[in-house]
């Protein structure tokens, strides 16, 4: 789904609790509570994703790199969000 350069990866939802990416038809909730940064940022910021390899997302204006894997099971990166 990759074509002529368009992104397969957006945040679809930011709400009061946490934020959705859509990934390759699937989407990902990632909690406040595990991913701290984006809680206060304007929301320019947090819908200007790259996914610059498969199930690996950049956050360029905070410079945030997150994978599947961190986003899926927060509880196994607990220095993450410190």
């Amino acid at each position: 789904m990759d074509h002529d350069g368009i992104s397969t990866v957006e945040v679809t939802n930011i709400s009061g609790h946490g934020l959705w990416l859509l990934a390759h038809g699937r989407e990902l909730f990632m909690p406040y509570e595990h991913f701290p940064w984006f809680r206060e940022l304007p929301v320019s910021a947090i819908l200007r994703v790259e996914e610059p390899s498969p199930g690996h997302y950049y956050w360029p204006d905070i410079d945030v790199d997150l994978t599947d894997e961190i986003i899926e099971h927060p509880e196994r990166y607990p220095n993450i969000a410190k």
